[in-house]
């Protein structure tokens, strides 16, 4: 079998979109580390399946199947997707990555763990951080005059000194804390005195319930301006702060244990005072102690970063308050004292991954009622208000989590991740029902009772690796998509904390920084433009494709707004000798996901199937826009069955792939790779211009619709095996 007659889009697209929207009920592996737009489990599991398997992928996917022997790489490994879906159906991988943090990640992911060891070494970490800190977590409940009730969140919001004045007052952007969807009613903070107050509607909140000011949802600070209250002077933020702005404690969620059976909605308070001298106490704690473990690394500059150095943040520790360092510092001195390697290290990179909650970026939704992690938009948002967490976590009495970003909250993932890699299972859907089907015979790891496999993992820039002609199977990877995610700068964040904590002797550890100048994306600050993508992914992939049996696929996912960006894969792929055979759209993102809500970009990625020998189907060829419109029309067509009507975004990435499928099989005989890297840019990008236009063959899509016109081919969806029965050999 192959992936251009096997793989069903209807099908994985289908299964894809539903994973995406709650990723780790599907893909609990996720759960070990945070890494940053993973893509579906179920596609990698699809394209692998469709290549080596046998049979119809929608009569395999659900069973367990054996490719013992098969060896597979990935040279941009990420988060490990590919990978894992390769190791956990009995493949040999191989795994590089240019961060350190990628290698780290997929390693603890990869690697057996004793479950019930793990479980005791985070218990007894968790009874000690509590028999040290609880009390920093605790607060009274003025409903029901409960006292010594957990705290779940802590809302701050920042302050600034009065250039006129000197007076210090608040930057509120709005005064809603928390929305009347999952609340009873909408709860606003008084602009005047502080109190909250729960009021029906938004738009007429009425007066405030202590001292009778007419309440507001909009609030003062508003495009770096805000009017001082006191002397009416209109400041301005941030500037160039030399430290970034201190903190005032306004709100406080908390839960009620006693009570919750009874109460209606959640437990909001305005801070009393002994919560401001509970966080006092927290102050004088961490102010006694030396730290070992906080890192003190300055923060470098970079196109994400930069926006940290506008806000006057130039150590990571300055991005943290005094409670959650002492949390921090004292959980990885008790961590460092476990004396068995892979506990320490799986709870090392529990306090890593903890890290994303547990700092003063953290944002509150409104609407969902809980913290927003800092990386929930790909980037370093600074926000006026912050949400601290509980750094504890909080269970109820059945031992479930209540609210999120706790130590109890990030054990509890690493767990059910751990025991997916022992117990792997789909997740099948009969309309609105959905069930587990446990895929017994498959897992994921290094070894299990008494059985091996291969798995290599590195960390290591793929243009430089060496690996032995004709030895690869096939080649699965998720590869930088040209300027999206600044990983290196983002993992920083985590990798200082966790260097700090396990030493320099992990592969890559010995760097100060995740990030390189060899890293492949697009980066102003560090002089990374088009041509070093470009560069770089022609150097990995001309190596892959040495690597590869013949005929063997190199095949990758891609989406992108911007058409240059995809010259760079066309002569990547071109430079190593290989043919687009396939161009297929599958949905990799979460069309509600924070980064992409609202916004213009595609959740469609295109996937490449890239071989140096093979057959396309003759309807796949296009050389005009109609011929062009009438293949995506059927793409879409596809995405429809599985629940998904593409966007105009949608549609632009798909047609890219498309246009750039057809480019490389225009050029493939006469492409000349001594040229300089621009001047293949330029010669790929006037191929691709002459096969059409996007938004030219995004109107015939469009225009066809209503009026049911019919493109070439036809707009029918068909089984890709029907394609390849009139096909072209290369």
């Amino acid at each position: 079998m192959s992936i251009e007659k096997n793989f069903d889009v209807s099908l994985i697209a289908g299964m894809a979109l539903k994973e995406k929207q709650i990723q780790q009920n599907y893909r609990p592996i996720i759960g070990v580390h945070k890494w940053f737009a993973r893509r579906p489990g179920t596609l990698f599991r699809g394209l692998i399946l469709a290549e080596f398997g046998n049979d119809c992928l929608a009569d395999i996917f659900f069973g367990a199947n054996d490719f013992s022997g098969f060896k597979i790489a990935d040279p941009f490994m990420g988060g490990g997707t590919p990978l894992i879906e390769a190791n956990r159906v009995g493949c040999n991988v191989q795994g590089f990555d240019i961060n350190p943090m990628s290698a780290w990640i997929v390693r603890e992911e990869i690697e057996h763990l004793d479950i019930r060891a793990y479980k005791q070494a985070a218990q007894n970490l968790l009874e000690s951080l509590r028999a040290d800190i609880n009390q920093y977590y605790r607060t009274s409940c003025p409903l029901y005059g409960d006292a010594d009730v957990p705290v779940k969140s802590f809302l701050w919001v920042k302050v600034l000194d009065c250039k006129a004045c000197g007076k210090q007052f608040d930057l509120f952007p709005g005064y809603l804390l928390a929305e009347n969807r999952r609340h009873p009613k909408n709860v606003l903070v008084c602009q005047a005195c502080g109190d909250l107050n729960e009021v029906d509607d938004r738009r007429k909140p009425g007066h405030c319930s202590s001292c009778k000011t007419a309440l507001r949802q909009a609030g003062p600070a508003q495009k770096g301006r805000c009017t001082c209250p006191h002397c009416g002077h209109p400041n301005t933020y941030p500037g160039k702060l030399r430290a970034p702005l201190g903190h005032r404690m306004f709100a406080i969620e908390y839960y009620n244990p006693k009570r919750k059976s009874k109460h209606k909605g959640r437990f909001f308070k305005s801070p009393d005072g002994e919560d401001i001298s509970c966080v006092a106490a927290a102050i004088r704690r961490w102010e006694q102690l030396t730290s070992i473990f906080v890192p003190d690394q300055e923060i470098l500059s970079g196109d994400e970063t930069d926006r940290l150095h506008r806000w006057g943040y130039r150590r990571y520790r300055d991005m943290f308050n005094p409670r959650q360092l002492l949390g921090l510092e004292l959980s990885c001195r008790l961590i460092s004292k476990i004396e068995d390697e892979r506990m320490r290290h799986a709870l090392a990179t529990n306090l890593s991954d903890l890290l994303r909650y547990q700092n003063m970026l953290c944002r509150y939704d409104t609407m969902a009622l809980k913290a927003l992690d800092i990386f929930s938009v790909h980037g370093f948002p600074v926000g006026l208000v912050q949400c601290e967490s509980n750094f504890l976590g909080i269970t109820d009495g059945a031992g479930s989590n209540v609210g999120s970003g706790g130590w109890s909250n990030i054990i509890d993932k690493y767990t059910k991740a751990k025991r997916y890699c022992d117990a792997p299972f789909e997740v099948r859907r009969n309309g609105i029902y959905k069930a587990r089907v446990p895929i017994n015979g498959e897992w994921i790891g290094e070894k299990r009772n008494g059985n091996h496999r291969a798995v290599t993992i590195r960390c290591a820039n793929a243009t430089e690796i060496q690996l032995d002609p004709n030895s690869l199977d096939a080649v699965f990877t998720d590869p930088p998509y040209f300027g999206n995610v600044q990983y290196g700068e983002l993992m920083d964040f985590c990798y200082v904390w966790l260097r700090r904590l396990v030493g320099d002797k992990a592969e890559g550890f010995d760097r100060a920084s995740t990030r390189s100048a060899d890293e492949l994306t697009g980066n102003v600050s560090q002089n990374r433009d088009l041509g070093h993508f470009t560069e770089g992914l022609s150097a990995v992939y001309s190596r892959m494709a040495r690597a590869l049996k013949p005929g063997a696929p190199l095949t990758f996912t891609y989406h992108h707004n911007k058409q240059e960006a995809y010259y760079a894969v066309g002569v990547a792929i071109l430079d190593a000798g290989l043919v687009c055979s396939a161009s297929l759209p599958c949905p990799a993102e979460m069309s509600g996901s924070i980064h992409i809500h609202g916004t213009t970009s595609s959740i469609i990625d295109t996937v490449f199937v890239c071989r140096s020998t093979g057959m396309v189907p003759r309807s796949w060829l296009f050389d005009t826009s109609r011929q062009l419109a009438g293949i995506v029309a059927k793409d879409l067509a596809m995405l429809e069955i599985s629940g998904r009507t593409a966007t105009r975004g949608d549609t632009r990435c798909i047609v890219l792939g498309h246009l750039t499928r057809m480019a490389i099989w225009k050029l493939h005989e006469s492409w000349d790779n001594t040229q300089s890297t621009v001047q293949k840019i330029t010669a790929f990008a006037g191929v691709l211009s002459t096969l059409g236009y996007p938004d030219h063959v995004i109107n015939l899509v469009e225009a066809a619709k209503p009026k049911a016109v019919s493109l070439e081919p036809s707009l029918s969806a068909t089984k890709p095996d029907e394609d390849m029965r009139d096909a072209v050999s290369f």
